[in-house]
């Protein structure tokens, strides 16, 4: 063991010490917030399946489900989302004091403190249901119950900080929100000038040691009107009044927004949503030491807070919003691509509109599926860094080509605005998603494979601590054993990649007595391919890595595919295996392997070492990356799933507002000419048979009976409700456009004159 370390590790030891730069702080505490899961399976390159079909699915209990069917409902139908967009740009008073007096703000807060104390699983339902009816609402809601004051005081807080605020927080008393983003640090938020330096002050008239802070927070939501701010600031002690030195590091404190100092800017419009969002201000603002987040023995962790407590609000708060998004696209498309018809045709069939159709149905399923499977893993305990960021970014990603895709479909019906419109609030929000609680460039070329390949990785933390140690001689100790380990486990994955990748994934392993073994096999060669591939690529490139944005990019797209495509399989399984539903699972898992395709050869086509990358594709792939589109047939009979009425549909669009308890709702509206058009379908047939295209002709050939022209003729009235849109009064536009038609009207009666008097 003494040869190996002086002869062969220890020449390694000192390369390795020069190519990998050591973990900074921040680093550090990055790195170490949250916890490692199933991202920690997919880096051994030999995940165990059987683990991930074992994980009991979430739950909702009695009185979860009791607060859906029930306070969500009535919420929903309390909101209408042209009207807060168009006329109050905020919610009603009365739906604010609904969401105080049902707890809505805390629903994450335990019942000792007099919140819902709910389930992940409820969170997100939540979140998903309101979202699914408005933007706005559904921000609101979320924001609170997320990355806040109340999820930091759950987990930081002393005791008498989570005494008095939580249930002031419970019970709406208190409205939160949370300073981090700063102009000058918006991504990199270790950038902030923010700052709070150590010294004496007054408070409520007496003199204490305190905080002098001067901050200029922006992009708050629920900013203009919180009544308690979150605050993460950098915090200093020049006179070294703690005995800790100067720089104390980022730090989170806890303070009304009455504090004298403190002011509300005006507001932020963001993307025309208008939930309530802006900028907050400092100026000598002096605190005390105790409103210091988790007191003095928290000072210097803000970012290890942050981290934390976003480990698990971003695995639930976006990722429900785009499940709703991406649910309800596929509901509305599929409903309006039915009752809509071209060329006396239903748009449905036509096999430009099948594409985007089929990518909508594929979305709606893997993204929830998803998100129940992310949001299990919370109610066991796990709190997924790695696997949060995933979701964040690929939820958004699949919400926008949702949204996107059925922006196409609907074409004018979702351009023109109006009470009629239920696409064009979601399609404004999709930057916003894209955008916030770390924006998706920086999570997928950054954070994703460069957090991963750190924390997840089985030796790789292990070793860059080993590099970074200041006692050479332990360090050396140290990277001796994990390297040598690492070593073995790279050998044992090389030959592993090379079995499966030679039998086409035919000897690599699926889960015992599980439906689609032959996509759980190829699932497991190439995470044995990614392993080996990431295995490589942090030898060859080393700390340039973090350089390398589009290769770690690249490889974080394979790490967040595999989870993605497990969770699919995973979800049909808890399911009962639907057979109705096997086509689409086998639609989603072969774009999911185009996905994977053009991943693994970007980083093969791109890798500086060719020598690498001709190995990776010798070892893994010897006859070529697959890649192989879906079919045609296949395309079309996953887009038919919802065109159609059935249980199948359902299932794929569970627990959405669809207008109930509303006369004037036009999701509403397009549920009813649905089921009208899809009632009428035999009378069309007949009439179809008959070479008949005229309702009345029909009629009075006796090809249709006169009940059945009656529900033809109601039919022609659903539909044209649907497809109509609004128009507006020019007055009611702008001030101009009055201007004009008093122009107009002038000049028409100016020319009627003439007329008059020629004549």
């Amino acid at each position: 063991m003494s040869f190996r370390r002086e002869k062969l590790t220890r020449p390694i030891y000192r390369w390795a010490k020069t190519v990998m730069p050591p973990i900074s702080e921040t680093e550090r505490e990055a790195i170490g917030a949250g916890t490692v899961w199933w991202d920690g399976e997919l880096f051994t390159g030999n995940p165990d399946w059987d683990k991930l079909l074992a994980m009991p699915p979430a739950r909702l209990t009695p009185e979860e489900q009791a607060f859906m069917d029930g306070p969500v409902n009535r919420l929903c139908a309390m909101v209408d989302d042209w009207k807060i967009a168009n006329v109050d740009h905020d919610l009603p008073a009365a739906v604010w004091d609904f969401l105080r007096r049902e707890k809505f703000f805390g629903m994450i807060i335990p019942k000792k403190y007099g919140g819902l104390g709910f389930s992940n699983a409820a969170h997100s339902e939540v979140v998903r249901k309101v979202s699914s009816c408005s933007v706005v609402a559904g921000v609101t809601v979320m924001v609170p119950n997320s990355l806040g004051p109340g999820e930091l005081m759950l987990h930081f807080g002393t005791e008498e900080q989570c005494d008095y605020w939580l249930p002031r927080l419970a019970d709406g008393r208190e409205i939160p929100c949370f300073g981090l983003t700063s102009p000058d640090a918006g991504s990199d938020a270790a950038a902030m000038t923010d700052t709070g330096i150590v010294e004496y002050g007054e408070h409520e008239g007496e003199r204490v040691l305190g905080i002098r802070l001067n901050f200029h927070k922006r992009y708050i939501t629920l900013g203009p009107i919180a009544t308690v701010m979150g605050l993460a600031f950098k915090m200093y002690d020049p006179e070294n009044h703690l005995g800790r030195g100067e720089n104390l590091g980022i730090t989170v404190a806890l303070l009304p927004t009455s504090t004298p100092g403190v002011r509300h800017g005006d507001r932020h419009i963001p993307q025309m949503t208008y939930f309530q969002n802006g900028p907050l201000t400092g100026e000598d603002v002096f605190i005390p030491m105790d409103w210091i987040l988790g007191g003095e023995k928290q000072i210097g962790q803000g970012w290890t807070m942050l981290m934390t407590a976003l480990a698990a609000g971003r695995s639930i708060s976006l990722p429900s919003q785009s499940s709703a998004s991406a649910a309800m696209c596929a509901r509305v498309t599929g409903a309006y691509a039915r009752v809509r018809t071209q060329f006396n045709v239903p748009i449905s069939l036509f096999e430009g509109i099948q594409q985007p159709l089929a990518d909508i149905t594929a979305n709606a399923y893997l993204v929830d599926a998803a998100r129940r499977l992310t949001v299990a893993a919370l109610d066991e305990g796990h709190r997924p860094s790695v696997i949060s960021a995933i979701m964040k970014a690929h939820a958004t990603y699949r919400m926008r080509e949702s949204i996107e895709r059925a922006m196409d479909i609907h074409g004018g019906k979702a351009i023109i605005d109006g009470p009629k419109n239920y696409m064009g609030q979601a399609y404004r929000a999709v930057p916003i998603g894209i955008t916030v609680e770390g924006a998706n460039i920086l999570t997928r070329s950054l954070m994703i494979f460069g957090q991963g390949a750190i924390r997840a990785h089985p030796y790789m933390l292990k070793e860059m601590e080993a590099l970074s140690e200041t006692n050479r001689e332990k360090g050396l100790a140290d990277f001796d054993k994990h390297f040598w380990a690492h070593v073995g486990h790279a050998v044992t994955n090389t030959v592993r990649a090379f079995v499966r990748g030679w039998t086409g994934g035919m000897a690599a392993p699926a889960p015992k007595n599980a439906a689609f073994t032959s996509h759980w096999r190829q699932l497991s060669r190439y995470a044995s391919a990614f392993a080996l591939l990431a295995d490589l690529s942090l030898l060859t490139l080393g700390g340039a890595l973090k350089r390398k944005e589009m290769l770690s990019a690249r490889l974080g797209d394979i790490l967040s595919e595999l989870y993605l495509l497990g969770a699919v399989l995973k979800r049909f399984e808890v399911e009962g295996r639907p057979e109705a539903d096997r086509p689409l699972i086998e639609y989603i898992m072969e774009k999911g392997y185009c996905r994977l395709a053009l991943a693994f050869t970007g980083v093969l086509d791109n890798l500086p070492s060719r020598f690498a990358a001709g190995f990776v594709r010798f070892v893994a792939f010897p006859l070529g990356v697959p890649y192989q589109e879906p079919s045609d047939e296949l395309m079309g009979e996953v887009a038919s799933i919802i065109t159609r009425a059935s249980s199948q549909r359902d299932r794929l669009t569970p627990d959405l507002y669809l207008g109930e308890g509303r006369d004037d709702h036009p999701v509403r509206d397009l549920e009813h000419a649905f089921e009208l058009v899809n009632a009428a379908a035999p009378i069309e047939k007949k009439m179809r048979e008959a070479k008949v295209r005229d309702p009345q002709a029909a009629r009075d050939a006796g090809v249709i009976t006169a009940a059945e022209f009656d529900q033809l003729a109601e039919v022609k009235v659903a539909v044209a409700k649907v497809v109509a849109v609004d128009a507006f009064p020019g007055a009611d536009i702008s001030p101009i456009a009055s201007q004009h038609d008093r122009r107009d009207r002038q000049a028409q009666g100016t020319e009627e004159a003439s007329r008059e008097a020629a004549e």
